[in-house]
């Protein structure tokens, strides 16, 4: 059985940082490109970021290009995203999601895990 566990949310000032993870299980998570989307409260869901299987090649909404940083680590069946510089627009809960060889990268409607919320506020 496929399972995403997203972790690492939290509440953060304005500016500041965390770090998401997403331990995946159930399926050869080498194979796979993995992205994050998030949905805000009242809001649909927005894509955040890919990257494809190897790690070589990111992806990042412009709401957070240079900010975000996407990475995996595929001994330990892992995705990252590294999220500096918060804004309260950030605020949201995060999923990780599994994106088949040749599927769309920017897809938004992917197997999700149960998501982690991230808060920026004062």
């Amino acid at each position: 059985e496929v399972q995403l566990t997203e972790s690492g949310g939290g509440l953060v000032q304005p500016g500041g940082s965390l770090r998401l993870s997403c331990a995946a299980s159930g399926f050869t998570f080498g194979n796979y490109g993995m992205s994050w989307v998030r949905q805000a409260p009242e809001k649909g869901r927005e894509w955040v970021s890919f990257i494809n299987s190897d790690g070589i090649t990111t992806y990042y909404a412009d709401s957070v290009k240079g900010r975000f940083t996407i990475s995996r680590d595929n001994a330990k069946n892992t995705l990252f995203l590294q999220m500096n510089n918060l804004k309260t627009d950030d605020t949201a809960v995060y999923y990780c999601a599994r994106v088949s060889p040749g599927s769309d990268p920017f897809y938004t409607g992917y197997r999700r895990g149960q998501g982690t919320q991230v808060t920026v506020s004062s």
